[in-house]
């Protein structure tokens, strides 16, 4: 099987399974107090201080772990709304994670108050659009680094000034989860005051995941129990998840020049034999500003559920959007909120490239995606 859905989910990286091996003797409850705790929690605090450095948080206590990307992207959001003793406002979006977008949701039907951003025909938002959108009372704005499905990378930074510029006490937050293995992704530079990251998408394990948070910034925790960090998330730690999370996030970071000289030769040439092959091709989303590892294609006349499973049986496996969107019948939120009608949106397929991508996966996927499309014709 070729695959070529990273942007779903990746393979673990090598770091990531030896950082896991080294737990096989450390099985304490970072919680405790007796010497096996201790053990796991101090790997626990080593890893959270390189994942602080790694994305230039100023402490480590800005560092909050999570069982995912979803939890940390409810966190920031129904966190930031509920943390002044009342649902405030939020301003997210229209092509946001359903994670965001479902958070913006629930703290609405809590009694705050919701505002969603449209985007241009890219899946781009205007930073001017979003800042007239905050009021006095908007607690947290979300704009994601890069879209899951398209690829499209968001003026995050311009957006932060452009909300500050208007409430400077409004926060701000990224969802860097589908950016991060290859976007420089500081948090200075960007200038956000939260932000969320899902190990599986950059070769970690799954169900673990960080939320950075600046300090100062306040949260209502989302999720109740005991006091775990710093009483922001409760829940026993998982302290080899973690460990292996930021063991792939230092891969990550040392690897992520090679990555995108290499991963975006490896898409361009497969865009180029597709479009010299296929009538009508389309690329989604910005051209300019995008992930060199998203390939999002429409193929006129082809449904995407015919496709992929018709890719799937040739040997090629891809998706026709974001994993939470599989299996659902309605047309994407992301390519609606684009401007595409159902049957252009129908159409469309995500072909995501990844660590383990090779130069040769360029001819072989477009050689089976043609190969299919001329026995469909």
């Amino acid at each position: 099987m070729l695959y070529l859905d990273h942007a779903a989910t990746t393979p673990m990286r090598p770091e990531a399974w030896e950082a896991l091996s080294e737990f096989k003797e450390v099985y304490g409850n970072p919680s405790g107090v007796h010497a096996t705790s201790r053990a796991a929690k101090n790997r626990l605090e080593v890893a959270r201080e390189l994942a602080a450095d790694l994305l230039g948080a100023q402490r480590t206590s800005e560092i909050v772990f999570t069982a995912g990307g979803t939890e940390a992207d409810n966190l920031a959001v129904v966190g930031a709304a509920l943390a002044t003793g009342s649902p405030g406002h939020v301003v997210v979006s229209a092509v946001e994670h359903k994670a965001v977008l479902e958070s913006a949701g629930f703290v609405d039907r809590l009694g705050g108050h919701a505002t969603v951003v449209p985007v241009d025909g890219d899946g781009l938002v205007d930073p001017a659009v979003v800042a007239a959108s905050v009021n006095p009372d908007t607690t947290v704005v979300s704009v994601m680094t890069a879209n899951n499905e398209t690829g499209t990378l968001q003026p995050v930074a311009e957006v932060a000034e452009a909300v500050r510029a208007v409430n400077p006490a409004t926060l701000v937050h990224t969802d860097a989860v589908q950016a991060f293995i290859s976007e420089p992704v500081k948090v200075d530079a960007l200038g956000v005051d939260l932000l969320s990251l899902a190990g599986h998408k950059f070769g970690g394990p799954k169900g673990v995941g960080l939320l950075y948070v600046r300090d100062g910034v306040r949260l209502e925790p989302v999720v109740h129990g005991g006091s775990q960090e710093m009483g922001r998330r409760a829940g026993t730690h998982n302290p080899m998840g973690i460990a292996s999370m930021v063991a792939a996030m230092k891969a990550t970071v040392a690897d992520r020049a090679a990555f995108r000289r290499r991963v975006a030769d490896v898409r361009d040439t497969f865009e180029a034999d597709l479009a010299a092959a296929v009538p009508g091709l389309a690329v989604n989303g910005s051209l300019d500003r995008r992930l060199v590892q998203h390939s999002h294609l429409g193929f006129p006349g082809h449904t995407s559920e015919t496709l992929l499973i018709r890719f799937d049986q040739a040997g090629l496996a891809a998706a026709a959007g974001s994993a939470c969107q599989s299996g659902a019948v309605e047309v994407s939120h992301v390519l609606a909120a684009m401007g595409m009608g159902e049957t252009e949106a129908a159409e469309a397929v995500r072909f995501s490239f990844g660590w383990t991508s090779q130069p040769s996966d360029a001819k072989v996927a477009a050689k089976i995606v043609t190969e299919v499309l001329g026995v469909l014709a």
